[in-house]
């Protein structure tokens, strides 16, 4: 993949009449790209809604504020905008200055959760408590990781060799190591999607990419096999081959989550109007099951037009990295493009039972501050590449 710099030069793309590099760097907001911004709104605009109509029933049967988990989503929203914003402003090329601290800081905040500071939640050691507040370090572990793998992919003229591959993988097996130890397997299984993404963008060779989705896979039935995964973690990931393993289980919250998006039929049941929503039948349904809300409460017409927003974010991310300036830009694009498209598959397939449930929150959907937050920040990313790209 080869960059070249475009000083000096005016060039047309498309319809859109590029300026002079200088002037880029001297104003970059004229190089702003709203229809991004638009799109990461929307979702969390939705995503904020569909917490609430997840919650309110609950909330109101235990004589809470309905608007409880609305609230603290909305907050988190807030807090992320101002970090995109912080992120689209600071020029991203110096973030390959400090791409080891950058990385360093997640894997320190990963160790300290395993320790007594760290806070457990239905048996997973993954957080640590500032106050009221809950923070998820493998969420920026992802960011992290995105940033020193392009760093180091970025120092290549050429397709990575094999040293420029393991160098990639130790980046990604330290925090690996401590996600796992959490246990947190779909952050893990993210980590791997982000490498294998950027990788390829890269232009890594096809042989060394077979390689290592071979090791991937063979480790992958060794860990199976040989027990280092808790039951419930094979249960998750083998339920979607067969429900009838874990009828009372995993199968059972497969089943409803099938029952509640299959009942919406074309046009849904209407806002706040789903009954497996308000009856609670699906688990952790404004977290890692809220897909399941879009569909019982909206129906196909309602989740189709999810998935066309959701893919629009994901087209503008793709854009962004094709028309970056440099090799370090289009592989930041790539690994957060990766991040999410791969986030959104699994969390979405794991519902109507095309992937394992692996607890992976669906950007800007899923209620959460550390998700949020992140998801945001890796949009300031994008902006950033894009209003610095000539």
């Amino acid at each position: 993949m080869a960059f070249e710099g475009t000083a000096g030069r005016v060039e047309r793309i498309g319809r859109e009449r590029l300026i002079p590099a200088r002037l880029s760097e001297r104003a970059p907001l004229r190089h702003l790209d709203p229809t991004l911004i638009v799109f990461a709104l929307l979702l969390s605009g939705f995503g904020a809604l569909m917490v609430y109509s997840a919650t309110f029933a609950q909330l109101e049967a235990e004589s809470r504020s309905t608007r409880f988990f609305l609230n603290r989503q909305l907050l988190f929203g807030a807090v992320g905008v101002i970090g995109m914003t912080a992120l689209a402003l600071f020029g991203y090329r110096k973030l390959k200055a400090w791409a080891w601290l950058a990385w360093i800081v997640p894997v320190i905040l990963l160790a300290v959760v395993l320790s007594p500071i760290g806070t457990t939640v239905a048996g997973a050691q993954r957080w640590i408590a500032i106050g009221v507040f809950q923070i998820q370090p493998s969420e920026l572990a992802k960011l992290a990781l995105i940033i020193a793998i392009a760093a180091v992919l970025a120092e290549r003229k050429g397709s990575p060799l094999l040293p420029d591959v393991l160098k990639c993988v130790v980046l990604v097996a330290v925090p690996a190591i401590f996600i796992y130890l959490q246990p947190d397997l779909g952050t893990l299984l993210v980590l791997l999607a982000i490498l294998g993404g950027m990788l390829l963008v890269a232009g890594t060779k096809m042989r060394l990419l077979l390689i290592m989705v071979l090791l991937a896979t063979v480790a992958f039935w060794g860990i199976l096999s040989t027990g280092l995964l808790k039951d419930y973690q094979v249960a998750r990931l083998t339920a979607f081959l067969d429900p009838t393993s874990d009828p009372d289980r995993t199968g059972y919250n497969l089943a409803q989550a099938k029952i509640a998006i299959g009942s919406g039929e074309f046009t849904g049941k209407g806002l706040f109007s789903g009954t497996q929503t308000n009856l609670k039948f699906v688990p952790e349904q404004h977290t890692d099951f809220i897909f399941t809300v879009i569909g019982e409460e909206l129906g196909f017409a309602g989740t189709g037009a999810f998935l066309l927003l959701f893919a629009m974010f994901l087209w503008r991310g793709v854009r962004i990295s094709m028309m970056a300036k440099d090799a370090f830009g289009s592989l930041l694009a790539a690994g957060i493009v990766s991040m999410f498209a791969f986030q959104g598959f699994v969390n979405m397939g794991m519902t109507m039972g095309i992937s394992p449930i692996t607890g992976i929150p669906l950007p800007f959907v899923s209620y959460g501050g550390s998700s949020l937050i992140a998801s945001f920040l890796a949009t300031g990313i994008l902006l950033n590449i894009h209003m610095r790209r000539l």
